[in-house]
């Protein structure tokens, strides 16, 4: 990974450039849809969200510039050994140097220390990129939805097991 990246704990003030790289690549893949993170008020207030105890937020930088993250959440509803991976996106020129890769491992790594058992994840069919890193993770299908998220625009289901 280049040296000018780096991954740091999310800030007060990374909400405003987090939330238009979430919502500029959902719409960039055509899934600004409602019952998403996209129409999600929390979107906008990710440093109050990921206060929570058992969460945990990362923030990608390039060159200084914040180019998206990736977080765990203890959903509602999720079993007590069970974390959610939520909102990992990056923008266009993070793409394809491995930082995606790396804020999974960040995140498995920290979901370990935490204590939990499983991550569990919620997508659509459209981020085929992501889906396949996933994939290469461990992360398996399920047939349905756990917890409750909120996002019911979300169609597809994973869970990886610690």
């Amino acid at each position: 990974m280049d040296s000018g990246i780096h991954i740091r704990k999310i800030n007060a003030t990374d909400n405003f450039a987090l939330a238009k790289v979430i919502k500029d690549t959902m719409t960039e893949f055509g899934v600004n849809l409602p019952n998403t993170v996209f129409d999600d008020p929390t979107t906008d207030h990710l440093y109050e969200l990921f206060q929570k105890k058992g969460a945990v937020y990362n923030v990608a930088e390039m060159d200084g510039e914040l180019v998206g993250g990736a977080g765990l959440f203890p959903t509602s509803g999720l079993p007590d050994t069970t974390c959610e991976l939520v909102k990992m996106y990056l923008s266009p020129k993070a793409r394809g140097q491995g930082l995606g890769k790396h804020l999974i491992e960040k995140c498995i790594e920290q979901a370990k220390e935490m204590g939990y058992k499983n991550i569990y994840l919620e997508s659509m069919p459209e981020l085929k990129k992501a889906l396949s890193v996933y994939s290469q993770f461990g992360f398996e299908y399920l047939d349905g939805p756990m917890g409750n998220s909120g996002h019911g625009g979300c169609g597809l289901w994973m869970l990886k097991k610690l």
